[in-house]
């Protein structure tokens, strides 16, 4: 996740601000990768957002049937994407009380996404605001509800839903917390902390993955993967490091059972390949498409990368690529 500030926010990022870099991309027209090179092939553009209306994407989850749901994460909105491209927005959050910054980001921030088997849609708010600032949810046709309250001081950004438990875990950027609550809802609970989850500058514990009993997180200023294990009794165990030299990762997801992962690497303007022995090569870059990738979810053999071209100021869009599944 990344955040453009005031009203350069339109073309530049914090995280830009904060690394004193600016990202260039070269952008063209559907790409078309393979395998023999590395890259991941039939690269296709899902849908072009508008960024005059604020449709930069910061998290996705998927729908049955190919479409998919994101959040815009400065336009407080939750939208979904039809498999043909079209963007129809489904909630909009309240807007915080004047003068309200938000840690790190300054302006309201929508961040992580994810959907229940029934269809419920849960995602983060935050606003530097005890009143607004946690989990909240959306069930099919309703309006969005805040179910948990996270601490004003925080920034929640990656969301990941355990479907044996129906335990939702938040990744706090700012805190360097995972916190763990019912999809029900109530007060949430401190589940794993420690240097690894801290920011180095800017922000730390980022996207979060459950996948073969642990957590998967990723820490953008440290350009780390890393594994914390969900003890028998559901606790956290040690926190390992399974990748390195990532520095600007967002987003991940599985390309299967296996534990080889694709990660979206923002300010880079890339999408890299990580392998389970932490070795990774890189898959997509913005000659594909991708302008500062911020999400990413895989499912069968597709993979659907959102950008939000926090940098590039051009084209928020969704792409998908085929992607080889790791059994």
């Amino acid at each position: 996740m990344t955040m453009p500030s005031t009203k350069a926010r339109v073309r530049t990022g914090l995280l830009a601000a904060a690394l004193a870099a600016t990202l260039t991309a070269t952008v063209t027209a559907t790409g078309t990768a393979t395998a023999a090179s590395g890259r991941l092939p039939d690269v296709r553009f899902m849908a072009h957002l508008d960024i005059a209306e604020g449709q930069r994407p910061e998290n996705i989850t998927l729908e049955p049937g190919g479409g998919a749901d994101v959040t815009f994460a400065y336009s407080r909105q939750v939208a979904r994407i039809t498999p043909d491209g079209r963007a129809r927005v489904l909630a909009t959050l309240p807007a915080p009380p004047a003068g309200a910054v938000t840690p790190a980001l300054t302006s309201p921030f929508l961040g992580g996404i994810v959907r229940s088997h029934d269809g419920t849609l849960y995602f983060l708010y935050a606003t530097g605001t005890s009143e607004l600032t946690g989990v909240w949810r959306l069930r099919p046709g309703g309006t969005p509800q805040r179910i948990a309250a996270l601490p004003a001081d925080g920034l929640p950004n990656g969301l990941a839903l355990d479907g044996r438990t129906g335990l939702l875990y938040v990744a706090d950027s700012v805190r360097g917390t995972i916190w763990r609550l019912p999809a029900a809802g109530g007060a949430p609970t401190r589940w794993a902390t420690g240097p690894e989850l801290r920011p180095a500058g800017f922000l730390g514990a980022n996207g979060i993955k459950i996948h073969h009993g642990a957590a998967w997180v990723t820490n953008l200023d440290k350009g780390t993967v890393l594994r914390i294990p969900l003890t028998r009794l559901g606790g956290a165990g040690p926190v390992e490091t399974r990748a390195t030299g990532l520095v600007n990762i967002d987003d991940i997801d599985f390309t299967g059972a296996g534990d080889t992962l694709l990660a979206a690497v923002n300010k880079n303007n890339e999408v890299a390949l990580v392998r389970p022995d932490g070795s990774h090569s890189i898959v997509l870059t913005g000659a594909d498409g991708l302008e500062n990738p911020t999400s990413l979810a895989v499912r069968g053999g597709t993979a659907y990368i959102a950008s939000g071209a926090y940098f590039t100021g051009d084209d928020p869009n969704v792409l998908t690529a085929h992607v080889k599944r790791d059994k």
